[in-house]
């Protein structure tokens, strides 16, 4: 997991709940949102698979905690790749937030990610019902191999992010098709 004592080591903590203009400045940023269902049960749904890991843990990435469920200060270690090629990237949440239109967490990097910055998951229902996913985040390379990989690494966010929305959507599909059995 992450050392005891790791400190968050980007400026704009927790800026990811404010609205972007408050983010830190010389970040990229990311803000990309998915539709993934609609009404109050494809939102609880939704939501219980962000807070509970499922999402990204179906998306397939490693997801190490061992929080059962996201709390502000959780710490996880997310792995990419495979094998010995497996990328380690520590996190610390920053916050969470669980409302009736507006559920989800963000995390910050730790010393030992490639990235430094934070990344949002929020799960949101529109006033028509709509119930979407928000990824957004802002982040500058950590190290000369992820600044040598230019424009890659905002390419591989960005399909990440639809990717976890692509995912979320199944995973609502699959709770609704069980409810109707």
């Amino acid at each position: 997991m992450t050392r005891p004592g790791q400190v968050l080591d980007y400026p704009g903590i927790a800026a990811t709940g404010l609205p972007p203009e408050r983010w830190p400045a010389g970040f990229r940023r990311l803000r990309v949102s998915s539709r993934v269902g609609s009404g109050d049960e494809d939102f609880a749904a939704a939501a219980e698979a962000v807070m509970r890991w499922r999402m990204h843990r179906r998306a397939g990435v490693r997801f190490d905690t061992d929080a059962e469920r996201a709390a502000p200060d959780v710490e996880v270690v997310v792995g990419l790749g495979v094998g010995g090629l497996r990328l380690h990237a520590p996190c610390r949440l920053v916050w969470t937030v669980e409302q009736p239109r507006r559920t989800g967490w963000a995390y910050g990097t730790l010393p030992g990610h490639p990235l430094r910055g934070e990344e949002a998951f929020v799960v949101v229902r529109d006033a028509d019902g709509t119930v979407r996913l928000e990824v957004l985040a802002f982040s500058t390379p950590a190290t000369r191999a992820t600044a040598a990989a230019g424009p890659l690494l905002p390419a591989f966010q960005r399909w990440y992010a639809r990717r976890t929305g692509r995912v979320l959507r199944r995973i609502v599909r699959d709770a609704r098709e069980a409810r109707e059995a």
